[in-house]
Order: C-alpha cells, then structure tokens, then sequence
C-alpha cells in the first residue's frame, strides 16, 4: 500500500539508555549468535530522535554525544525508518535529528534506542497506527536491543535477546554510569568469552533468569537487588580491559551497593541506595583517573516515547 500522510510532519521521540541487571550467556547458535537470557531496565539518561517528513533520506547528528556516530546510511536509526517504509509501502522520505546524549559504544545501546525511537517516531508522523508488537517485529531486524527500548520498563529478554517478556518491579532504582575512556567492542568480548570457556574446559547450559533477580525486583529493594546483579561477559571485559575492574573497585570502595559491566561493556552501572548515594559516589569516582565521566540516572523508565510534535500551519 502507499501512505498518504496522516499524522504531523514533525514528532520528537524520547530514547532510553538501559543497562543490563542480569546477562546469562548460552551455548553458540547455528547462526553464529549465542543464546542470552537477559534482563534490562531502561534508566533516565536518554537521546531524542526527531523526524520530519522531507524530500530525500537523511540524518544529521547533534548533541554532546554527537562525535563518531555515523550520519549515513550505517545509522541504525535510518536504517529502521527505511526498513519500516519498505514494509508497509510507504513512499514518504524523512529527516532524522538525533541529539545524542548517551555515551557511544559503552554497552547502553544507544544506538539500539535511536532505531527504536525513529520507529516510533516514524509510525506517528506517516500515520500507520501500528502495534508495539508490529514494531517489535521491524525491530527485531535492526538489532538485538531495539525491541526492549521499544517496550522499556524492566524485561527479560531471551533468544538474541529479542524476545521480550515484562517482569514486575517495584520502586525506582538509582544508578551512577561511569565511563570509561578505553575501546572495548560486542564482538571482541564474546569471542574472549568463548576463549575462557574454552580455556577453563566449562560447561555452558542453556541460560535462563535468575527467579531470585526477578524476587528482588519485585520487592523494590536496591540492596537485594545488588546481591543478584550478574553479567558473564564481564569476566571477559575485564581480562581484555585490566581498568575495568578498578573502576568496578573504585565504585564498591565509595560505597556503591554494586557494580557491574552493562552489556560487553565498557561502562560499568553502580546501583546505589538514593539519590544522595548517587550524588555523592558520582562525585568520588570524578575525581579519579579510573572514569572518563559519570552519569546519574533512575530507572525503570517508559521505552521510545512520543514527547512533542510539530505540525504545519
């Protein structure tokens, strides 16, 4: 079908950052990819994503972010406006303006949350009124991440990690990001995770979520919570990445209730009891050589979510 334009030609889209409370690594697939059993929460330090209806495709990127994320056809957020006009036949090329917030390649799937945004950025402003779960499906082609920060809140994400199921949680967390200043990429954490395994001869079961994370999430209890935070790339972040662990040290040491390596890294997420633990550990790590910046957010928080729009006169 072709879309003629019903919704406004301008819509801006909230994106959350997440960060992964429990990330369990499976035997590799026939596709290459390892089975996961994850649980994200998406947390308040966000991007938005603004698309207008033009004449061509096209992208441009701004914010304190905005350095070394690709303005072109490789972005996942054109990627996901074009693959969703090409399933649904729409013949409306769009703008993206993306003012980027959250730190690029740290493991908070930035990038993941901007297809995410454009997608729903994209299904107001060309009217298709599609479902979360219609979304879901085009964002499973994007990439792993993009269907949780389409949902948001706290979810298990099982198979890639696109498949996701919502889980119950209380209360609001507090979260210091502290980044840091090394190179550190998905594809080279897994492989040094196959390398351990192989190393230490381990068996690796099929993974699944951890019922006493899911009880703790539903008490709404940080120090509960911290006693169950788990990711198994993390031994290999740190063995490929030395620093890793004394940021982790630095943190628990100023008094964070935990700390652990979102995703493949590298930015480490140090729950805390409130904000003042916040406040106050994310002035400690500041002033050490181990970060290169810190962030203070809350979670959970909604997924991409409309948060203006402008229409034409």
């Amino acid at each position: 079908m072709t879309s003629a334009m019903l919704g406004p030609p301008s819509v801006t889209v909230r994106a959350p950052a997440k960060v992964n409370l429990e990330l369990r690594v499976g035997p590799r697939r026939k596709d290459g990819y390892h089975a996961l059993s994850t649980v994200y929460q998406a947390v308040s330090l966000h991007d938005e994503v603004t698309v207008q209806v033009a004449d061509d495709w096209g992208i441009t990127i701004t914010g304190s972010r905005a350095l070394g994320v690709p303005a072109d056809e490789t972005n996942l957020a054109l990627r996901a406006a074009r693959t969703l006009a090409d399933r649904y036949g729409v013949d409306e090329p769009v703008q993206i303006l993306v003012d980027k917030e959250i730190p690029v390649a740290g493991g908070m799937a930035g990038g993941s949350s901007d297809a995410a945004a454009a997608l729903v950025a994209c299904d107001y402003a060309w009217g298709l009124g599609l479902t979360k779960d219609e979304l879901g499906a085009v964002a499973a082609t994007i990439g792993s991440d993009v269907p949780f920060l389409l949902h948001g809140g706290t979810a298990i994400g099982t198979g890639r990690g696109e498949l996701i199921t919502p889980v119950l949680t209380r209360g609001t967390f507090h979260w210091v990001l502290a980044a840091a200043d090394i190179g550190l990429s998905t594809p080279d954490v897994y492989r040094h995770f196959d390398t351990i395994v192989e190393r230490e001869e381990r068996s690796v079961p099929a993974p699944a979520a951890s019922m006493e994370l899911m009880t703790a999430l539903r008490s709404g209890d940080a120090q509960r919570l911290a006693a169950h935070l788990r990711n198994d790339l993390q031994e290999a972040a740190v063995e490929l990445r030395p620093e890793l662990g004394d940021v982790i040290s630095s943190g628990l040491h100023f008094g964070a209730l935990a700390g652990i390596v979102s995703g493949s890294g590298p930015t480490v997420a140090f729950l805390v009891a409130d904000s003042e633990s916040a406040i106050d550990l994310a002035v400690a790590l500041a002033a050490t050589r181990t970060v290169s910046e810190t962030f203070r957010a809350t979670g959970p928080v909604h997924g991409a979510s409309v948060r203006g729009v402008a229409r034409v006169d």
